[in-house]
């Protein structure tokens, strides 16, 4: 199976490696606080036509791969993620606003984003492949005129 998925007009493998972390870095994402992050991130992530790749909730920050159709604003997915997430979290785990420094705050502004693509030694090889198929393409075409 192709890793290529399929939009109307463009064919992709849009792969980001998005990391993030809770307000003051702070250790909780932890057991039950843990698992409701994952299923909230899996969901959320779903609803925006994205598919989770890779996650592993650690206590102190969220590592994330996950495919994002071209459609899709990486800003405004993980606006999505963050905010949801904050909510239904905060929502569940009240005992998180109780503290002086969560107010409404789940998570630190900002995320770190890299794109996850095909290694550089394999794209080459495609660009070699392709410039002697279109001269093969060239000759046959000659051929036949």
């Amino acid at each position: 199976m192709s890793h290529f998925r399929k939009l109307t007009h463009a064919i992709w493998p849009c792969q980001y490696h998005i990391v993030w972390v809770p307000k003051y870095r702070y250790r909780v994402l932890e057991g039950d606080l843990a698992e409701e992050v994952s299923v909230c991130l899996r969901i959320f992530s779903e609803q925006s036509y994205c598919e989770v790749v890779e996650m592993n909730i650690q206590k102190d920050h969220v590592p994330l791969i996950i495919m994002v159709p071209p459609k899709v604003s990486i800003s405004e997915l993980m606006g999505r993620l963050k905010g949801r997430t904050a909510i239904r979290v905060l929502r569940r785990f009240k005992e998180l606003r109780k503290k002086r420094y969560w107010g409404n705050h789940l998570w630190a502004p900002g995320y770190c984003v890299d794109t996850v693509g095909m290694d550089a030694e394999m794209i080459r090889r495609y660009v070699r492949y392709q410039e002697k198929r279109e001269k093969k393409i060239e000759e046959q075409q000659q051929f036949k005129y």
